[in-house]
């Protein structure tokens, strides 16, 4: 069947390709002003849910972020805390070397040994209920005020531990144990310096407790051992996530940003299009006596 061409279908046919060709140049026109590729999800509906998923993933990364640096701020806490504690028990213990010396100790130099153990003994304390944003560090997911009281009672339990989600697949823990660290009790550090000190006023040879403060130097030596593992563990999570914010963000740029000079190189080629289009049109579908008639 033959189509017979009129000037209405000539009309119709330029009004088509009008359209289109604005069509076209109000996208490029958005695209230049908004810097995106997408403005909304019919523009690519693939592009779109790439978009979506990355930007999922991006903020799942940003959490991650944050529990790394919360997890850094307790396990550097933890680490500082148990470095000043070891530094304190070879104090310690050298004082109770010294002391042991009954032959070349007077009653009042026992004394002064005395004494300095007993700040010793508060000072460890202290470290043992060292806090870091108003959580003990050594006490787990107790919401006591102190992981050890006067009494050298422990607060926490070896079963609440805090942890830190660093990955999409991984936890890390925090905390350290308190108990393990220090002891519980009578058999806590601050309680064999309390016997200590007891000894020196009564007399007693305190050379016997020598053995009881290496192994609770031993102790903390582990737990700091311990606590240096998770560091180096959370540092490379770190450096990990790190890389790994770099990647997704380049995945989203690849996906919404657009090329700057691209598209204004576009949009001015379309422009000219557009013109020429308007011209082509102008010139072929020239008013005819009809069209005064009509």
């Amino acid at each position: 069947m033959i189509t017979r061409t009129t000037t209405s279908l000539m009309m119709q046919s330029a009004q088509r390709n009008l359209k289109a060709n604005m069509q076209e140049l109000a996208r490029l026109q958005e695209q230049a002003t908004s810097q995106k590729a997408i403005t909304r999800p019919s523009d690519d509906p693939t592009a779109a849910s790439d978009s979506l998923r990355i930007r999922a993933e991006q903020r799942a990364s940003e959490q991650y972020g944050r529990n790394i640096d919360d997890g850094l701020g307790w396990l550097t806490t933890i680490d500082s805390t148990l470095a000043t504690t070891t530094s304190l028990m070879h104090r310690v213990r050298d004082l109770t070397v010294r002391g042991a010396n009954d032959g070349s100790m007077s009653p009042t130099a026992k004394q002064a040994i005395a004494t300095e153990l007993t700040q010793l003994k508060d000072e460890l304390l202290t470290q043992a209920n060292t806090q870091y944003l108003g959580r003990s560090v050594f006490a787990g997911n107790s919401d006591a005020a102190s992981a050890f009281d006067a009494a050298y009672a422990y607060s926490g339990a070896a079963a609440d531990t805090v942890e830190r989600r660093i990955g999409a697949d991984s936890k890390i823990r925090v905390d350290a144990n308190g108990a393990a660290t220090f002891g519980v009790g009578g058999a806590s550090v601050f309680a064999l310096i309390d016997q200590i000190v007891a000894d020196l006023g009564a007399g007693n040879n305190v050379g016997g407790h020598l053995n009881t403060i290496d192994t609770h130097m031993t102790a903390i030596r582990n737990q700091q051992a311990i606590v240096g593992t998770r560091h180096a563990q959370i540092l490379r999570a770190e450096e990990a996530h790190m890389e790994n914010t770099v990647s997704l963000e380049g995945q989203r740029a690849a996906v919404e940003d657009i090329d700057l000079a691209e598209v204004i190189l576009d949009l001015q080629l379309q422009e000219v299009a557009y013109q020429s289009a308007l011209a082509v049109t102008a010139r072929v579908l020239q008013p005819t006596l009809m069209d005064f008639l009509r």
